[in-house]
């Protein structure tokens, strides 16, 4: 089938979007790709639409576990055999799952980038027949980028396991440098980019010193009608920012990843129906929500990378109509900023010590805990051990950069099962154990392939249905797992940490203090062109456009500086029309003049008396200002 005929009976599309066809045609063609598409540019169907033209599968890497599952659902929603593997299933899970892979009809498999620290997953991927490589979020894998993820670096071993398959790395943000690492560490053999443009058209933006951000907030929103999001810092605020909204009619909810999944899908589907004008979030929220309609999104914290900025800002207007990203800031904003920056670089001894902490609170033997997992709550281990959040979140991210241990995302993961023994066997234990011949029952008739692999289930359905408490069904379904008659795993939501290296001493870890030094170097780099982009006369769009290494030509005449431009633009052609009134049949001194005009501040008024005076169309004899006449 051709690609538009896939896109067609899979999709529904007619047609492709700009710039989606011709990656489609360099993947099939065999070429390592690199594909630039801003927030809701359509890059999944870059690589979905291929695989599903070519036998075999296709491994997707993606950092973003929650995105990972919703890919995965629609999918199959639409008929496309595909699965995922990431931290918090079980070893014999992903053993299933794996398998599936190679013998099964899997299209797709989605991998998160730690799964690769794996010897059991890379020697499961050299058995699979994959047709293509795509990297998700790959400016992940750049050191310089804004959200470098030390697990990426593990994406090079992929094409040792497969030498001829094609890479597609794709990413809605990347500076050129960036442009040009993410190629070199996935060992492209000739470059091969494609990059939509950066400019936005129908984009206001607006960056706006401002001393009552709350107060210019609710102006801005009841000015500007329709739906958004007000992005925030921490959880905290996202709750309190949400509770004055509505206290000033304006109908909001609050978001972050610390609730659980329940609470989070509850509330985005309300925003996403309507429900709901304003989503009050922090930047856990967003990603893959492609919502059309959002008039506006307003940062009330300075972002601190452009890149941050520029994905977040971008959820607004993906209808193509006007929207405004609008960035409320104060001076103390930005010293906070490079404050916390500064925090998120902490001491070699506190990183060492922090692993001492670690080791100890999951009570890790010495010369011991190599591929160990836990579940991880950092905020309850920061307040145990005394430590500040900011530089114990750095201070983890530099071990797993140097191969200690390795972090995953929070993300609900619902509880599983699968039977252990054949039909036969069960069917005996069921007459020798009459207890749970009803919870069997239920599960046998409520699920199919439980004998195959991992099903999910939901005790609350069976408690509801056998009429016994959820705790009863919960301790007989661990007790069908302690006499080895099915596999239970309860559900979690917690991030997962795995241990990749036995621990040593923490006075002989090794950190390496170079990448420590360069990383910081980016992050200055980064928050300088933020600032920037808030002290820049110029435009907006131009600004973003020209970090990422566009060409701009024209002001984009939406952004609040442009609009400034335009105002006074228009004020300063109707005072040198007031001028001309006022002198071409009278004489005036200086002082009257100004005083007569009835447009603008003194300011404006004496620069556009100067401006005729230097054009020649006004004049002065004896302190008297005239109008000369031009024809």
């Amino acid at each position: 089938m051709t690609s538009k005929a896939i896109l067609k009976q899979y999709w529904g599309y007619e047609s492709f979007r700009p710039l989606q066809e011709e990656i489609i045609d360099s993947i099939l063609q065999g070429r390592d790709t690199l594909a630039l598409m801003p927030t809701g540019g359509g890059k999944s169907l870059c690589y979905q639409v291929p695989a599903m033209m070519k036998e075999g599968i296709c491994i997707v890497i993606s950092p973003l576990i929650a995105l990972m599952k919703d890919q995965v659902e629609q999918l199959r929603k639409r008929g496309i055999e595909a699965i995922a593997i990431f931290s918090g299933m079980s070893p014999r899970e992903m053993d299933i799952a794996l398998d599936n892979c190679i013998f099964g009809k899997i299209k797709f498999l989605y991998l998160a980038p730690e799964r690769l620290y794996s010897e059991l997953v890379r020697e499961r991927i050299r058995y699979m027949k994959v047709n293509l490589f795509a990297i998700d979020e790959a400016h992940c894998i750049s050191q310089w980028g804004y959200d470098f993820r030390p697990s990426y670096l593990q994406l090079t071993g992929l094409k040792e396991l497969h030498l001829d398959i094609p890479f597609l790395a794709v990413t809605a943000s990347a500076t050129p440098k960036v442009v040009e690492d993410i190629q070199e560490k996935l060992n492209f053999k000739v470059p091969q980019v494609f990059s939509m443009s950066f400019e936005r058209k129908n984009l206001g933006y607006m960056a706006l010193h401002e001393e009552d951000k709350i107060g210019r907030m609710i102006r801005i929103i009841k000015k500007q009608g329709g739906s958004g999001v007000v992005y925030v810092r921490n959880r905290r605020e996202t709750q309190e920012i949400a509770r004055h909204l509505l206290n000033h009619g304006i109908p909001a909810d609050f978001y972050h990843a610390g609730m659980d999944t329940v609470s989070r899908s509850q509330k985005q589907d309300a925003w996403m129906n309507n429900q709901i004008r304003v989503i009050v979030a922090t930047n856990a929220f967003g990603m893959g929500i492609d919502k059309a309609d959002v008039r506006f999104v307003i940062h009330l914290d300075i972002p601190d990378a452009l890149e941050a900025y520029y994905q977040e800002a971008g959820r607004a207007g993906r209808d193509g109509k006007k929207a405004f990203p609008v960035l409320l800031y104060q001076q103390e904003d930005r010293e906070k900023l490079w404050s916390n920056m500064e925090s998120g670089f902490p001491e070699i001894t506190f990183i060492q010590q922090l692993y001492h902490h670690l080791c100890n609170h999951f009570q890790i033997a010495y010369g011991a805990g190599e591929g160990a997992v836990f579940d991880f709550d950092v905020v309850e281990f920061a307040k145990k051990y005394k430590v500040d959040l900011l530089p114990t979140m750095s201070a983890l991210k530099f071990l797993e950069r140097d191969g200690w241990i390795s972090l995953s995302e929070a993300v609900f993961i619902p509880a599983r099962f699968k039977f252990e023994i054949d039909y036969q066997e069960l069917y005996k234990f069921q007459i020798s154990n009459a207890k749970y011949d009803g919870l069997i029952k239920a599960i046998l008739r409520s699920y199919g392939g439980a004998f195959d692999f991992y099903i999910h289930i939901n005790e609350y359905e069976f408690a509801k249905k056998l009429k016994i408490s959820y705790g009863t069904v919960v301790e007989m379904l661990k007790n069908l797992q302690k006499q080895q008659v099915a596999s239970y795993l309860p559900h979690t939501d917690a991030p997962q940490l795995q241990f990749l290296q036995n621990r040593v001493d923490y006075k002989n870890l090794y950190i390496d203090t170079q990448f420590i030094r360069e990383r910081r170097g980016v992050k200055e780099e980064q928050l300088k062109a933020i600032y920037a982009y808030l002290d820049t006369k110029n435009c907006r769009s131009i600004s973003i456009r020209e970090y990422f290494g566009e060409q701009a030509v024209a002001p984009c005449g939406e952004c609040d500086l442009c609009l400034i431009r335009q105002h006074r633009s228009n004020q300063e052609q109707k005072i040198k029309a007031e001028v001309k009134i006022l002198l071409i049949d009278d004489m005036l001194d200086l002082h009257s003049l100004v005083d007569r005009i009835t447009i603008g501040d003194d300011t404006i008024r004496l620069k556009v008396i100067r401006e005729l005076l230097d054009e020649g169309q006004v004049e002065v004899k004896d302190e008297q200002y005239t109008w000369v006449n031009v024809f």
